[in-house]
């Protein structure tokens, strides 16, 4: 099955879709390999990951087509990417959606922030007309090759206009062709409970660690009402906390000895990103290649 099919699938199963965030290939494949069935790839954890940066729209499409090319080809299941404010206007919304699929995208989420947009967690943040992104979702919706690619559209509006204007805008999303509706940064379970009591296709819940949305579990969200949760910073944080750390301990004694017991081994990590498959793939031409010398020697 196409990952786009996959995605969709998985999407309107009875079963929540738990996304963890991953901002590089490795953190994709540890993701991969615990179990989970998909990946979501977020502008604030690239943004941090290859950047050094916040996420306040200075991430271009190409850096995160790139990203996303990188992660796609790492893993063998669905990855929801993330297309910010589709790059500018509809023609921008438009090469967007052909670049991630391109880069093998099997969602592509468009949010309706202006330029630059913020983290859906910041403050300061302002949104477009409404009538501005129906036509970012139907050019989204037009440009896809792949019928089963996921459009998600986002709206910023609950922190802007409150929560009924951001319900209002999901409603017209939803009319102009997108599969899955998610309002950012709701702030309490009510608020929650609402979104999927208006909203009648699926809809994305987002956990962001310290953000203005209260922490359920996936089960908590199922119950809820939402088809799909992402967890798009968790993994950038627990990574920064143990880097920090061990640097510390480093710094402090001039070695990582005390560190051993929450670091891999060498073997470990060397099994974790696929050493032995590139010892098989080597071995096996390594033998086609002496068949090949010794059919040249016979016809010598």
């Amino acid at each position: 099955m196409q990952h786009t099919a996959l995605l969709k699938k998985l999407v309107t199963d009875e079963t929540i879709l738990v996304m963890p965030g991953a901002q590089d290939a490795l953190t994709a494949k540890i993701i991969e390999q615990t179990g989970f069935k998909a990946i979501i790839l977020g502008g604030y954890a690239v943004s941090a990951s290859i950047l050094g940066q916040p996420d306040v729209g200075m991430l271009t499409l190409t850096e995160m087509a790139d990203q996303a090319k990188n992660i796609i080809g790492a893993v063998d299941i669905p990855v929801l990417v993330d297309g910010d404010t589709g790059h500018g206007g509809i023609t921008n919304v438009i090469r967007t959606v052909r670049e991630f699929e391109q880069a093998g995208a099997a969602g592509i989420l468009i949010e309706d922030q202006i330029f630059p947009k913020r983290c859906g967690h910041m403050e300061g943040k302002q949104v477009i007309e409404p009538e501005e992104m129906v036509l970012k979702i139907m050019a989204a919706v037009d440009a896809r090759t792949d019928p089963d690619l996921v459009i998600v559209a986002r709206t910023d509006a609950r922190a802007v206009y409150g929560l009924a204007n951001a319900i209002f805008r999901a409603k017209r999303y939803e009319k102009a062709g997108a599969d899955l509706i998610f309002i950012e940064a709701p702030q309490n379970e009510g608020e929650l409970l609402k979104i999927n009591r208006e909203i009648r296709v699926p809809t994305l819940a987002n956990m962001v660690e310290g953000g203005k949305t209260p922490q359920f579990t996936a089960a908590e969200l199922q119950d809820m009402g939402f088809a799909a949760v992402a967890f798009p910073v968790s993994s950038l944080y627990a990574a920064t906390w143990a880097v920090r750390a061990l640097m510390a301990e480093l710094s402090r004694t001039g070695s990582t000895k005390r560190c051993s017991k929450q670091m891999v081994s060498f073997s470990d990590f060397n099994h974790l990103i696929g050493l032995e498959k590139i010892r098989e793939i080597e071995a096996r031409y390594e033998k086609q290649e002496v068949t090949i010398q010794e059919a040249d020697n016979e016809n010598g």
